[in-house]
């Protein structure tokens, strides 16, 4: 997909922006400025100021009065030695003056707060349009409008309505409630924000752009974003995956589990392809990480920030009590860990560290250990650590809590959190540590030193889950898309047959007519039991436009006779009925979403697919290999591997041939959607049952 620019003209959608104005101004004009403060000009201005010792800050309105007690200009022309960038927050109706004005003065960098513009309708997108083209046509970038301002702590920019914490996270959002969350979220865990900046209706700068520029910037080690709309949703994959593979992860939280946009959707693929199943296919291809709640979003900020170095699925699991231990063992496995029995050694070198009523197989019960020797903690956890057969550790339940029972106590057990930590740098293993009593002193000092805390067990158990799960995936890959292929001008059976066969995708032998003369001797010719498709219809076996098994030419002319009088169709296939005998049904679809282009599905086939819904998605097109695992993915993977007396099918023919499918949809990009449903499996090979295709409107 290629971004196309306000002005109508097509940009590399992997350009890099020059973002140093927005977030390295020389100097900063707030246009609009104002002492009412219920206003965005007040709020940006007294935040504004907070930074006019690293470079000037040149307060703008109309009526020339003072604000915040200090001079203004009522333009920005008039501002000595120019403006880098300006922040704008003025009504709408004044919105492009202000541009100009801006423009005038010098500015590389516009900060539209002003709304009322393509969020109210056409009209105002025409605007906004217009105003942005003006804007990049002047060399200049703008970020938003309808937006909350930019942040950057490491050049001591402020100019967002609200003060946030400094830190090593980047922050991306079309929700300043939601960067605010955040913030508190961060703050309480000692982390905050290197740069903050609001999307607003992205008329200019996008997601995309602003995730290349955090890539680049030295001081931001972790990625995040609120995002509801992705505008080129393939620049933003590309961006993020450019993103991780510099080392810096990214994590999203974003909504769209909805079926809303899949309403006019036409056929199995679209009805199949939720925007939530979308945009985890794309994270998936850029190794994005998506989360459900700014909690969790913290949280896993947080865990990545003290430990990338990954972690395997085996965990041990070190409580305080029994109950704790049972829980924390039941959450890991809920999340993809494993919890395994230790061995003897293990085992016996834990027994002698530990009361006898301990439990040292695995879960551990340190049973009463906390009380009687509150080190016991520190070297249970180096002795998981130290073992082959430990991943990760997850500590469980009232270690923090112990130093309320006297001052001696409350003194041990937080020496015994930096020993702890001291465990997890040598180790190198991850480490989460669930604690009722997160705010206390020893709970503190382990998040002082770098070990993850939680206050609860669920969120230590997930942390530790996503981390097993980063450490297996692949490298990042978002799929470049082919040159458009020669376009297909007709949306039938046959047309999307044969457009597949053309690229070595089998079907069975077949003819294509419109008289029962024609009909029977195709049947002849092709011999043995044959099925006619009428053509012309999308879902011909829900119309009753398909026969099956009909074995000679008398069937085959009561079958194309019941047809034409109930459907009347343009013509129709004889095909030669296929042997599905030990085979196993497939679907394999492509839609072109809106925003991330060309999506593959794979997925059980057959009748009953959408009731089934047994279904793997990604960006398209997919190559075999990734196929394969798509494949490997599915509920009724077991199937092709063959069961209960069946055989095992081809895989690696069905992983062609869903490279093959997908890479004709994304060299067309006239095809809204393509899908083979049923592509029968069996162990001699594939072979594609049926075929359609819906071409864009």
């Amino acid at each position: 997909m290629t971004l196309t620019l306000p002005d109508g003209t097509a940009a590399p959608a992997d350009a890099a922006r020059d973002l140093s104005a927005l977030f390295d101004p020389a100097s900063v004009a707030v246009i609009g400025a104002s002492n009412d403060q219920t206003k965005y000009g007040n709020w940006i201005a007294v935040q504004a100021l907070r930074g006019d010792r690293r470079r000037p800050v040149h307060l703008v309105n109309r009526r020339g009065e003072p604000v915040l007690g200090r001079p203004v200009h009522r333009r920005a022309v008039d501002a000595p030695g120019g403006v880098d960038l300006a922040v704008i927050a003025v009504p709408a109706a004044g919105f492009a003056d202000a541009v100009d004005d801006a423009l005038a003065a010098g500015a590389r960098a516009i900060v539209g707060i002003t709304a009322g513009f393509a969020e109210l309708g056409e009209e105002g997108r025409q605007r906004e349009s217009a105003l942005a083209a003006r804007i990049r046509q002047a060399g200049a970038v703008l970020l938003g409008p309808n937006c909350l301002g930019v942040l950057d702590t490491t050049s001591g920019l402020r100019l967002a309505s609200n003060d946030m914490p400094a830190g090593p996270v980047g922050f991306i959002s079309q929700s300043g409630n939601m960067a605010l969350e955040l913030g508190r979220h961060l703050e309480r865990d000692g982390l905050g924000f290197s740069r903050f900046a609001s999307l607003g209706n992205q008329a200019d700068l996008t997601a995309a752009d602003l995730i290349h520029g955090y890539t680049a910037h030295d001081g931001t080690e972790l990625i995040a974003l609120y995002c509801e709309d992705f505008g080129d949703g393939r620049a933003f994959a590309r961006a993020a995956a450019d993103a991780v593979g510099a080392g810096k992860p990214v994590v999203l939280l974003t909504v769209g589990a909805g079926q809303a946009s899949m309403r006019g959707a036409r056929s199995h693929t679209g009805a199949l392809t939720s925007d939530l199943a979308v945009i985890d296919a794309a994270c998936r291809a850029a190794g994005v990480d998506r989360v459900a709640s700014v909690a969790e979003l913290a949280h896993l900020l947080g865990a990545l920030h003290r430990n990338r170095r990954g972690g395997g699925r085996r965990v041990a699991v070190i409580a305080d009590g029994g109950g704790h231990a049972s829980l924390a063992s039941d959450l890991a496995e809920a999340h993809g860990l494993v919890v395994p029995e230790f061995g003897a050694s293990l085992t016996s070198a834990l027994a002698a560290e530990l009361p006898p009523s301990a439990g040292t197989t695995n879960p551990v019960d340190l049973a009463g250990a906390g009380e009687q020797d509150i080190t016991s903690f520190g070297r249970v956890l180096d002795l998981a650590l130290s073992a082959d057969e430990v991943d990760a550790v997850l500590v469980t339940g009232y270690f923090g809590g112990y130093g309320g029972y006297g001052e001696a106590l409350a003194n041990a057990e937080r020496a015994t959190a930096r020993v702890m930590a001291e465990h997890v740098r040598a180790h190198g293993k991850p480490v989460a540590v669930h604690t009722m009593y997160a705010e206390r002193p020893a709970a503190t000092e382990l998040k002082d030193q770098g070990v993850c805390v939680f206050g609860a067990v669920e969120h230590a158990a997930g942390v530790l889950g996503r981390i097993a799960e980063r450490s297996e995936r692949p490298a990042p890959r978002v799929p470049a898309l082919p040159n458009p292929a020669a376009p297909a001008t007709a949306d039938d059976y046959w047309t999307a047959r044969e457009l597949l066969r053309n690229v070595g995708l089998p079907f069975p032998a077949a003819r294509l007519v419109h008289t029962e003369d024609e009909a029977a001797t195709a049947a002849r010719e092709i011999g043995g039991p044959v099925v006619l498709k009428a053509m012309g219809l999308l879902h011909k076996s829900d119309a009753g436009g398909v026969a099956l098994g009909l074995a000679d030419e008398t069937g085959v002319r009561a079958a194309h006779a019941d047809m034409t009088r109930r459907l009347a169709p343009p013509g129709y296939c004889v095909e030669a009925m296929a042997d599905t005998t030990d085979g196993v049904e497939l679907i394999v679809g492509v839609r072109r979403d809106p925003r991330f282009g060309p999506v593959a599905l794979v997925g059980l086939g057959g009748v009953f697919t959408e009731v089934l819904r047994d279904v793997r998605l990604a960006l398209a097109p997919v190559t075999a290999a990734e196929a394969e695992s798509l494949l490997a993915r599915l509920t009724a993977a077991p199937l092709l591997h063959g069961t209960r007396g069946r055989p095992a099918v081809d895989v690696a023919a069905a992983a062609r041939a869903v490279e093959a499918i997908t890479a004709v949809a994304a060299a067309h990009p006239e095809i809204d959607e393509l899908e083979v449903n049923p592509l029968l499996v069996t162990p001699e090979g594939c072979l594609g049952l049926d075929a359609r295709l819906v071409l864009g409107s």
